[in-house]
């Protein structure tokens, strides 16, 4: 479990970006996939981070000091359709200028709403991440949705949706399945 966990800035434009020497664990997914609840689970928190019914909200890279050895880093959720375009087109920005040449990063976590059958936009950031060389896992969010005996079937929708080589870790913020794997995972790739 992460220890002493803050909620450090909210950054809104490439210039507010922080300039640090600590590593980053980011997280990416489409918007309403559970990033807020997911933080609040690994942190041990149940108000560290707002988890609003409202898709598309977060429109800010959001950082988290743990213990002031790493950031957990969230970025704004994709694919929600009544952002504007021009709000699309900002966000998409902060995203680049953050992830580009940033050295930090140590790994980045890729959520997926283990219910629904990867998106276009999923499969754009899938093969995103594998193009970009950086570590990453793929998180099938909110695993407690369906019966345990369904988990592996519908883990291997996601695998052929995203022709993934990858592992492939079930979670749920509800149930805690598998936060002690990915906590072990995020404290090896610190290493």
């Amino acid at each position: 479990m992460f220890k002493n966990v803050v909620f450090e800035t909210s950054v809104f434009s490439k210039t507010q970006i922080l300039d640090t020497d600590l590593k980053q664990i980011v997280l990416v997914g489409k918007s309403n996939v559970g990033k807020s609840s997911f933080i609040n689970t690994v942190a041990n928190q149940k108000r560290l981070c707002y988890v609003g019914n409202t898709p598309g909200k977060t429109k800010s890279i959001n950082y988290f000091n743990v213990n002031n050895e790493f950031y957990l880093v969230d970025l704004p959720g994709y694919g929600y359709s009544k952002m504007s375009q021009v709000e699309k087109t900002q966000t998409n920005n902060l995203i680049d200028a953050y992830i580009t040449n940033n050295d930090k990063i140590s790994h980045i976590l890729f959520l997926i709403d283990i219910r629904h059958e990867p998106s276009n936009n999923d499969k754009l950031m899938y093969d995103w991440l594998v193009s970009q060389n950086l570590p990453f896992t793929i998180i099938a969010n909110k695993a407690d949705k369906i019966a345990k005996t369904k988990i592996d079937e519908y883990i291997l929708k996601i695998r052929k949706g995203l022709f993934a080589k990858e592992e492939i870790i079930p979670f749920s913020s509800q149930t805690r399945i598998n936060v002690d794997i990915i906590e072990n995972l995020l404290f090896e790739s610190l290493k």
